[in-house]
């Protein structure tokens, strides 16, 4: 009964907790992506003509136009990539954290003004489940994905959208698509996508905002519905989120490369064609995937007591 109550009148307390933590560390890490983005990153641009140079000679070689040892020209072109790869690291860091910051802040000014609700214990079922899918989201990604090389840069067909949607749709947009971006950031940072890493976070987490938004804010998706119901908010939540992110990753990425990175705007107009085409691809995979898993597990969920209600309706015993 007291679980029951707390979830129709749940308290409220106010919490400054979020806001100043996601303060101090917008504070540190706007400093330190100011210091590195005049250094290391500047370094690294230095690196990146030395690497397409080494590569041209690679293709030179291979063709038969000129001849070389292609084996000491691929020891070159890996020691450049590790080289320019630590030297983007920091940059991408720094980066995250602000972004990370900055959604602390936003959280934390909602703990501040409405209030955070009071629980009587720690939700450790759901706290794990958003670990796992943090997990999957960073296998998804560094495990099942296929690199498409343009320049010094790389795009990829991968599973790691398909996980995202399933973590808002399973755990509700902010802590879902937070799951999602620390998943996949950390995949970005642990490969050779290093420099996507900042967009990566920013993506997913938004990702998981307007998949939990569509589905739990809008339509009740956790709530008892009939299974074709289940089945159209499913797939429209998670066709939302991926059509933003056919539209957001190829056009921020262009942005982000020119205007942060320094990449010039013939490059990053190509690299983000080729987004655009694996972004797609991608997009339609996370839906059709995501969508299954979800109606999948979701009557097991339920049957064993684990299913996570984001807006709990007031009439059902908890």
């Amino acid at each position: 009964m007291s679980t029951e109550k707390n979830l129709q009148n749940p308290e409220r307390k106010k919490s400054y907790i979020l806001l100043i933590a996601g303060i101090v560390l917008f504070a540190v890490s706007l400093t330190f992506a100011i210091y590195a983005h005049g250094h290391s990153l500047k370094a690294s641009a230095e690196v990146a003509p030395k690497l397409n140079e080494i590569k041209e000679q690679i293709t030179q070689v291979e063709e038969g136009k000129i001849t070389g040892d292609l084996d000491a020209l691929n020891a070159v072109k890996k020691e450049l990539s590790d080289e320019k790869l630590n030297l983007e690291r920091p940059f991408s860091f720094a980066m995250v954290a602000l972004f990370l910051s900055l959604s602390l802040i936003v959280k934390g000014c909602f703990n501040a003004f409405k209030g955070t609700v009071v629980v009587e214990r720690f939700d450790a079922k759901k706290m794990a489940l958003a670990g796992l899918m943090a997990a999957l989201c960073y296998i998804g990604f560094a495990v099942f994905k296929i690199d498409i090389p343009v320049g010094t840069e790389k795009t990829a067909f991968h599973l790691g959208n398909v996980f995202c949607v399933l973590a808002a749709l399973l755990l509700g947009g902010y802590l879902g698509g937070l799951a999602g971006a620390v998943g996949m950031t950390i995949g970005d940072l642990t490969t050779a996508y290093v420099t996507s890493a900042p967009r990566t976070f920013l993506l997913k987490l938004m990702i998981g905002l307007i998949v939990g938004l569509v589905a739990h804010k809008i339509f009740k998706l956790d709530r008892p519905h009939k299974m074709k119901y289940v089945t159209g908010v499913t797939v429209l939540s998670a066709a939302c989120g991926m059509v933003f992110n056919i539209f957001a990753d190829p056009t921020l990425g262009y942005f982000y490369k020119i205007y942060i990175l320094g990449i010039p705007q013939q490059v990053a107009s190509i690299f983000a064609k080729w987004t655009a085409m694996t972004t797609f691809v991608n997009a339609v995979i996370a839906v059709i995937s995501a969508s299954v898993f979800y109606l999948a597990i979701r009557p097991a969920l339920i049957k064993a007591g684990l299913f996570i209600r984001i807006t709990p309706d007031p009439e059902i015993k908890a």
